[in-house]
């Protein structure tokens, strides 16, 4: 995958590749029930899911900022090689002066990690409020499902390598960059707005998962999302804002940089 980095407002802004996570078609879901799932997936024509892993580089007047980190060497080796994607880039983990995380799962927060020591040994970590707060609370993980409770560990070895260097956000996170609240997919799970004269950038973290099969119908959704009603509503909404204020979009798991635009009852994401 080749795109060439874009000018937002003050930034530089380049995709770093971190790997393609592959599942089996059971992790969809769709809000009208199974029969609706098994008749998109037909549609779709797929035999699994199979993804792209991004986070994202921002060379600006103040330093590299990232938006996410990537799985490090946690999910395997398919996985993890948005390090070298930041070397060909021409950035060592010391120049980073800030990570700005989407959300505590493992595919945006382990590679915040290097082993038993922080990758990013100057960098402050930028975190959604209410993501940070649910996750840091262990007094929460009793009412959280045995398989949605990786952001507690996450949010814990945070605070062990990098305190000091915390900081949670619910508006601006940094010079012309604003967190947009997107829950549902977590807690907090959120994406950054990079605002520019011409035109901006929403790096919308998982707010769609499959960019063609998600936003041609919004109401599939993934057995990973928190609360699947806030992820929808979530998702339905992002569509719908972004596509009407023109925005360019990317996430974690989009190819490339795109544009919304509707079609019939949904939406497609095209290649800007």
């Amino acid at each position: 995958m080749d795109e060439k980095p874009r000018r937002i407002g003050a930034y530089e802004v380049s995709i770093l590749h971190d790997g393609v996570f592959e599942a089996p078609l059971d992790v969809l879901i769709h809000a009208d029930g199974e029969a609706a799932r098994d008749e998109a997936i037909m549609h779709w024509g797929k035999p699994k899911v199979s993804i792209v892993v991004n986070c994202f580089a921002l060379k600006g007047p103040d330093g590299v900022t990232l938006i996410d980190a990537g799985t490090g060497p946690s999910w395997g080796a398919a996985m993890g090689h948005a390090p070298a994607a930041m070397a060909a880039a021409g950035i060592a983990p010391e120049d980073v002066a800030r990570v700005l995380i989407t959300h505590l799962h493992g595919d945006h927060a382990l590679g915040l990690f290097d082993g038993d020591r922080a990758r990013f040994p100057h960098a402050e970590i930028i975190v959604p409020e209410a993501d940070f707060g649910f996750f840091g609370d262990e007094a929460n993980r009793a009412s959280t499902p045995e398989n949605k409770q990786g952001g507690f560990a996450i949010a814990a070895s945070l605070k062990k390598h990098y305190a000091g260097r915390i900081r949670s956000v619910s508006g601006e996170a940094h010079a012309g960059i604003t967190l947009i609240p997107l829950p549902g997919h977590t807690f907090g799970h959120s994406g950054y707005l990079i605002e520019g004269e011409g035109e901006s950038l929403l790096l919308w973290g998982d707010a769609l998962h499959l960019s063609d099969l998600q936003a041609s119908d919004p109401e599939i959704g993934f057995v990973y999302d928190f609360d699947a009603a806030a992820a929808l509503a979530s998702r339905r909404a992002i569509l719908d804002r972004a596509e009407h204020k023109g925005w360019l979009v990317s996430g974690g798991h989009v190819e490339g940089f795109r544009r919304v635009v509707k079609k019939g009852a949904g939406y497609e994401l095209v290649p800007a």
